[in-house]
């Protein structure tokens, strides 16, 4: 399986961004992914996640609830983060992930494929 994140970028307090995790492999209905986030020094967090199939159930961290929003468009193989409002505390690289099973972690360790990362740098 592979993960590619892209859309990541300069912004400005309050701005909005859309990152994008494009599929490639065996992923199967079975599955669920999600957006990590990890600042210099720092673990990485979970963001969202979502099941790929079965219904959204969707799990998001205390930090972004009602700003950002996870989605996924099966057709192309894609999870969506949009993230609205902003924050210079969301500056981070953000990863996606997935897992052989539906039901969403929200710890590192129990996904098996990683993306590369993409940097969101919000400036105030």
């Amino acid at each position: 399986v592979q993960l590619q994140a892209s859309g990541g970028g300069l912004v400005q307090v309050g701005d909005s961004l859309r990152l994008s995790c494009a599929s490639a492999g065996r992923t199967g209905s079975s599955w669920a992914i999600a957006w990590f986030r990890r600042v210099p020094g720092k673990e990485r967090e979970f963001v969202a996640g979502i099941r790929w199939s079965g219904g959204d159930s969707i799990r998001y961290a205390d930090s972004v609830k009602g700003r950002f929003t996870i989605s996924k468009e099966r057709a192309k193989n894609n999870v969506y983060l949009q993230m609205n409002s902003l924050k210079p505390e969301d500056t981070a690289v953000y990863y996606c992930a997935a897992r052989p099973l539906l039901r969403v972690s929200t710890l590192v360790e129990e996904y098996d494929y990683w993306g590369q990362g993409t940097l969101v740098t919000v400036s105030s």
